[in-house]
C-alpha cells in the first residue's frame, strides 16, 4: 500500500496548491471543501498508473490526475443538490455548509482550473471534453429519460460513471505519449470499471450501513433515482455478478497493452477486482 500512497500523495500535494491559488480566499474554502474533504481519489490514481504502466513517469500525469479529481468533485457538488444530500464524505455537503449559489459557484470553479491543467495538451483537451458531454447526457438521462431496461441503464452507467473513468485512464496514456491503441486500451479498460463501480454503488445504496459507507443510504428509493436494482428485478447479489462480469471485461482490455511497468499494471489489475466488493 505504500506504493499507492506516495502517488496519491502526489496529487495531494498538487491538489493543495491548485486549491491554495484560487482567488478570492472565501472561495478558495469553499473548493477545498469538496476537493480536499477526503475521499478514495481513485480516478486520479489510475491516471498515474496508467501512465507508468504504459512507460511515463507519475510527474508525467500528476497535473491530468488532479484536473480529473477536480471535475468529480464538481459534479458530485451538483449530484449533492439535486439529491438534497447533506452529507458528502462524513461532512457537510458544499450546498449544506456555503448555500445553493457558492456551492455552483464552487463547482464551476472546480471545472476552470481542471481545464487550465487540461489546457497543455490537445489530445487531453479532447479526451476530458468528450467524458464531459458524455457526463452530462448521463445526468440529463437520469433526470428525465430514465432507463426501463437493463440496457438502458447500462448505457446510463456508462456515460455517467464510466466516460471520466475513461477519461482518467486515457489521461495517463496521453501524459506517457502512448500511441491510440494504448489510449483505447486502457480506456475501455477504465470505463468497465467505472460501470462495475456504479453497480456496486447501487448494492451498496440499499445494503449498506451509512456511517460506514460516509453518505445516507437509500438515496436512490427516496429520490425516486433510477439503480440497477430498481430498473430491473435483479436482487443485490444478482447485482454484483453483473458488476463482476463487467470487472472481468475491463482485465480483457488491459491486458491488451504492452507493459512497461509490472507493479503498476498489477495495481490496475487490483482495482478492477476490488470495486466490485468494495464496501465504501
Amino acid at each position: 500500500m505504500e506504493y499507492l500512497e506516495r502517488r496519491r500523495a502526489l496529487v495531494d500535494e498538487r491538489l493543495e496548491a491548485v486549491v491554495g491559488g484560487v482567488e478570492p480566499d472565501g472561495l478558495a474554502d469553499e473548493v477545498g471543501h469538496t476537493a480536499l474533504s477526503g475521499g478514495k481519489r481513485v480516478r486520479p490514481t489510475v491516471t498515474v498508473l496508467v501512465c507508468e504502466a504504459v512507460g511515463g513517469e507519475p510527474s508525467d500525469a500528476v497535473d491530468f490526475g488532479v484536473g480529473v479529481e477536480l471535475v468529480h468533485n464538481a459534479s458530485l457538488v451538483i449530484d449533492d443538490i439535486i439529491d438534497r444530500s447533506d452529507v458528502r464524505r462524513g461532512v457537510e455537503s458544499a450546498w449544506a455548509k456555503y448555500g445553493y449559489g457558492p456551492a455552483i459557484i464552487g463547482s464551476d470553479a472546480q471545472l476552470g482550473e481542471a481545464f487550465a491543467l487540461f489546457s497543455a495538451d490537445p489530445r487531453a483537451m479532447q479526451a476530458v471534453t468528450e467524458a464531459m458531454v458524455e457526463l452530462g447526457e448521463g445526468e440529463a438521462t437520469e433526470l428525465a429519460d430514465r432507463p426501463g431496461s437493463e440496457e438502458e441503464y447500462m448505457e446510463l452507467a456508462r456515460r455517467k460513471t464510466g466516460a471520466l473513468f475513461r477519461a482518467a485512464a486515457e489521461l495517463g496514456a496521453i501524459g506517457a505519449g502512448a500511441d491510440g491503441v494504448t489510449v483505447e486500451a486502457v480506456g475501455e479498460y477504465a470505463e468497465r470499471v467505472g460501470v462495475a463501480f456504479q453497480i456496486r454503488d447501487d448494492v451498496l445504496d440499499e445494503t449498506a450501513d451509512p456511517e460506514e459507507l460516509g453518505k445516507p443510504t437509500g438515496q436512490d428509493d427516496e429520490m425516486d433515482r433510477p439503480s440497477l436494482l430498481r430498473v430491473t428485478d435483479l436482487d443485490p447479489e444478482e447485482a454484483n455478478e453483473r458488476a463482476h462480469d463487467q470487472s472481468e471485461a475491463a482485465l480483457e482490455a488491459l491486458s491488451r497493452i504492452e507493459v512497461a511497468d509490472e507493479q503498476a499494471y498489477e495495481y490496475l489489475r487490483d482495482l478492477a477486482e476490488f470495486v466490485v466488493i468494495r464496501e465504501q
